[in-house]
């Protein structure tokens, strides 16, 4: 607080200097000097052209003697009243005006400062808390929270302050206090169960918890989704992952390309291993508040799917096999999705919008789609050479009957 008043002392001395000297600078200065050699100046100009009369015939001797006479006494009365005023002046204006601004210049901006500002700001722990940048700081907030310890901004900032340090557990004990203080934030539980996750290594089991309750506040919650997500991947719950961040995606704002960039590709991870798995979006999802898949309906394609004798010895009965549907026309993302081995072959299908990977990528969104089933010795649900596949033209929705054949390697 006293380094805070001494810089704005100094910062007044130096407005009062700027101001104050030009005024007073500008009536100190004599312009006698510069009048006297201006009148001079004019005297030698008068002299030289009557020299000129006089020599050229138009002034007597006489004449000529008596102006010189009159422009010296002249000359010399108006020197004497410069003296005589510059000794006899008053105080002049500017400096008045200088004098009265080095005094009303620091009273104003104190009185003002003390009107509409906060001369406690520098106060220990008072007003707004920032995150601790030192282990001195650290010291102080935990000083703060020692002497107020249901303080919520006080635990705020020091459980912010505990997870930048690295220090997850105490932060984990500040966000604990914190949620029974505040019940109602979500991003209070969003933060404790992220404290709490970098504690154990892992947001399976307890951050889970928390993070549900924080959606439970607010399906909608962008940290709570994002980190749900990845709770739910940890634990292989591929579908809920893919809900998570495609409701998560959906409510990034169209700026934030960094965000949804890294949502994006951790979004096409999660179906990739849902697809993997052989698993299907669930019906109910309470925990972040979104709707059941549609029930299957009209769009529904059944069929068969066989494998060619030439290609039957290339297959190993414990190979993966997946049939699914996609766009005719449009993107290349599964629409349904699933997951058998060689040895179920020959295999009837059954496709239709409960198996959508994601809501807004369904089978009846769509005109026409084709049917593709395909062999993979990898497991891998992207194409991979040495794969063996089948594909049928593009169908209506509702078509029955379909039969595959795999009959191709993939190149």
């Amino acid at each position: 607080m006293t380094l805070f008043w001494i810089i704005c002392a100094a910062l007044l001395l130096v407005a009062i200097l700027f101001v104050a000297i030009p005024l007073w600078r500008g009536t100190s200065k004599n312009n006698s000097v510069a009048r006297d050699a201006a009148n001079l100046e004019i005297l030698r100009d008068q002299i030289a052209e009557m020299d000129a009369d006089l020599k050229n015939g138009l002034l007597t001797p006489e004449l000529h003697e008596q102006g010189k006479r009159e422009l010296q006494a002249r000359l010399l009365e108006e020197v004497g009243d410069t003296k005589g005023g510059d000794a006899s002046s008053k105080p002049h204006p500017l400096k008045i005006t200088a004098i009265v601004l080095a005094v009303l210049l620091p009273l104003a901006s104190v009185g003002l400062y003390l009107k509409i500002g906060n001369p406690d700001a520098f106060q220990p722990h008072h007003g707004a808390m920032a995150m601790a940048r030192s282990q001195d700081d650290l010291k102080a907030l935990e000083e703060a929270v020692a002497q107020n310890p249901d303080n919520p901004e006080a635990l705020v900032v020091l459980a912010r302050s505990y997870v930048e340090f690295e220090r997850y557990a105490d932060g984990s004990q500040m966000y604990e206090r914190l949620v029974k203080i505040i019940p109602d934030e979500p991003i209070l539980w969003a933060d404790y169960a992220d404290a709490l996750g970098m504690t154990h290594g892992s947001l399976r089991g307890a951050p889970t918890k928390l993070l549900e309750q924080a959606l439970a506040l607010n399906p909608n919650h962008e940290k709570s989704l994002a980190l749900y997500g990845s709770a739910a991947m940890e634990r292989g719950d591929y579908a809920v992952a893919v809900r998570s961040w495609s409701k998560l995606l959906k409510l990034l704002p169209p700026e934030d390309t960094e965000n949804a960039r890294m949502i994006g590709d951790a979004l096409k991870q999660a179906r990739q291993q849902l697809a993997q798995s052989g698993g299907k979006m669930p019906p109910e999802l309470d925990q972040i508040n979104a709707p059941a898949p549609q029930a299957a309906g009209k769009e529904r394609i059944t069929g068969t799917v066989t494998l060619s004798t030439a290609l039957k010895a290339n297959a190993d009965p414990n190979d993966t096999l997946f049939v699914l549907v996609r766009a005719a026309q449009g993107p290349k993302m599964p629409l349904a999705i699933l997951r058998k081995q060689v040895r179920d072959l020959p295999f009837s299908f059954s496709l239709d919008d409960s198996m959508a990977m994601a809501p807004e990528m369904k089978m009846s969104n769509f005109d026409q789609v084709v049917v593709v089933a395909r062999v993979s010795k990898t497991g891998d649900a992207m194409p991979q050479p040495g794969d063996m596949m089948g594909m049928s033209k593009p169908l209506a929705l509702g078509s029955k009957g379909v039969k595959i054949v795999i009959d191709q390697s993939v190149r």
